[in-house]
């Protein structure tokens, strides 16, 4: 068997490799067949006209690799199954007439089914009112790259296992500081719980506290994530209204079950933006001293008020028992930080401590490490102060144009606090007609009525206005104008 094989004498590269090379290549591209016997060496040497030993040295490699096998008696082979092969994973044979086992999904697993998504779906458009995304354009980022940098030169103890699970110690020490100053929260350090935001931390409190059938009151309209949160643990909810003086506590008194717990965004309520007045704030904390209740305090955006002083956090208005407090830095610096915090009573210290490690072990340390220098050297209250100057000025000029361009078609809510605001249009259109006639003219605008648990009122929509600037919120709203006329 002749075998079309070319050696070049004049290049670097030895005969004998070139030989293996060459054979090499017509096994794996199927010339020489697995089973297929190849020349002798003598014969292969006469073919090319080079020596018996060069062909040898080249057979000698094509076997120790497992290309070719010898057989005592009747010659080399090419070997049945390739080494280039065994890099494959092998076929796996379908059984087309076994039907497939369903797969058999937890309580919770099953509650993630249903088609109630976590959040509206944003459609795409020119200019979008969105809610929750920071002015990330003006974040400090070659700060934050230096702290970075100046942690990963030096510290060797952010590429192992966390000390503490709660998180670290530093950063949970500068957090009680700055939160005792700024919201008058009453904590020791280790009553704050490093988390992944603030959906973790509602997450873990509802494991921890809510059994299948207890029964959570939260506000109605208010957060999805939370509301997913509660039902996929099996809680049953009771809706509470809200009006103009926030959360109706009275409202509780009217629950078909006892009371577990309850959800309220105190400092601007979502989405109305209504605050949960100092009388209810009282009534609510006797309450739940009253019937042993749980209230979670989502802060979530509280560090912006523009008409006055912040509003002390409810936690610090009595017995800090009552009270898990939430917040997030998501909005505060930007989302993908991924880090938040709760604050537990002393008696749930222990067992968050340890669902936390049950979690995820414990949260991201080089990020841990460099928040807490952003904090304890200022960086965190000085961003904050410019960005409620700059959210106050694109507010004001949002507040503006629609009374401007809607007038009297429009009633704004809860204007003067957060990341939004809330508007209730006053139109013969229908909610889907406004949504259409919108996306017609490239502005993109979120619903309220994805918010309520029973019906909402008509036409009431969220609008963000932190990432616009304000060229593009004027437009909007006049592109808004025009889709309503």
């Amino acid at each position: 068997m002749d075998l079309a094989i070319t050696l070049d004498p004049q290049v670097a590269l030895p005969l004998h490799r070139q030989l293996y090379e060459e054979l090499r290549r017509a096994i794996l591209t199927g010339r020489l067949m697995s089973g297929q016997r190849i020349p002798s060496t003598r014969t292969m040497a006469q073919s090319l006209g080079i020596s018996r030993a060069t062909v040898t040295l080249s057979y000698e490699q094509l076997l120790s690799e497992g290309y070719l096998q010898a057989v005592r008696g009747s010659g080399t082979f090419v070997c049945q199954q390739l080494p280039d092969d065994l890099l494959e994973p092998a076929p796996i044979k379908s059984i087309a007439e076994a039907a497939p086992f369903p797969k058999q999904l937890s309580a919770y697993g099953a509650s993630l089914t249903t088609n109630d998504l976590l959040r509206p779906k944003e459609p795409e458009a020119m200019i979008h009112f969105r809610y929750g995304r920071p002015a990330i354009d003006h974040f400090p980022l070659k700060l934050w790259r230096r702290l970075l940098s100046r942690h990963c030169r030096f510290s060797s103890d952010i590429f192992g296992y966390a000390q503490d699970s709660r998180g670290y110690k530093p950063l949970r020490e500068a957090i009680a500081s700055y939160i005792s100053r700024s919201r008058a929260v009453q904590c020791k350090p280790d009553q704050v719980i490093i988390v992944s935001g603030s959906q973790q931390a509602l997450d873990l409190v509802t494991r921890l506290l809510i059994d299948r059938g207890d029964w959570i009151a939260m506000e109605d309209p208010g957060y999805l994530g939370a509301r997913r949160t509660f039902l996929a643990q099996g809680a049953c909810l009771h809706p509470v209204a809200v009006d103009e003086s926030g959360f109706m506590v009275k409202s509780l008194a009217t629950a078909p079950g006892a009371i577990k717990l309850v959800y309220v965004t105190p400092s601007h309520q979502f989405p109305t933006g209504a605050i949960l007045s100092l009388p209810r704030r009282l009534e609510l904390l006797a309450w739940a001293q009253k019937t042993g209740a749980t209230i979670i305090e989502d802060d979530y955006d509280s560090e912006y008020r523009y008409s006055d002083r912040p509003i002390p956090a409810l936690q610090g208005l009595g017995s800090s028992d009552s009270v898990v407090y939430i917040s997030t830095f998501s909005k505060v610096l930007f989302p993908a930080l991924r880090m938040g915090y709760l604050v537990v009573p002393p008696s749930l210290v222990q067992v968050c401590d340890r669902a936390k490690w049950l979690t995820d072990r414990q949260s991201p340390l080089l990020e841990q490490y460099v928040l807490t220098d952003f904090i304890k050297e200022g960086h965190l209250e000085r961003h904050i102060r410019r960005m409620r100057n700059l959210y106050d000025q694109r507010r004001r000029t949002l507040v503006q144009c629609l009374l401007q361009h809607v007038g009297e078609q429009v009633t704004i809510l809860g204007e003067n606090a957060g990341l939004h605001l809330m508007i209730r249009l006053h139109t013969h259109l229908s909610e889907r007609d406004i949504l259409n006639r919108a996306a017609q003219v490239g502005v993109g605008l979120i619903p309220a009525s994805f918010y309520y648990l029973k019906s909402g009122s008509r036409n009431e929509f969220v609008l963000g206005y932190t990432e616009l600037d304000e060229p593009q919120i004027q437009e909007g709203v006049r592109r808004l104008c025009q889709a309503l006329s």
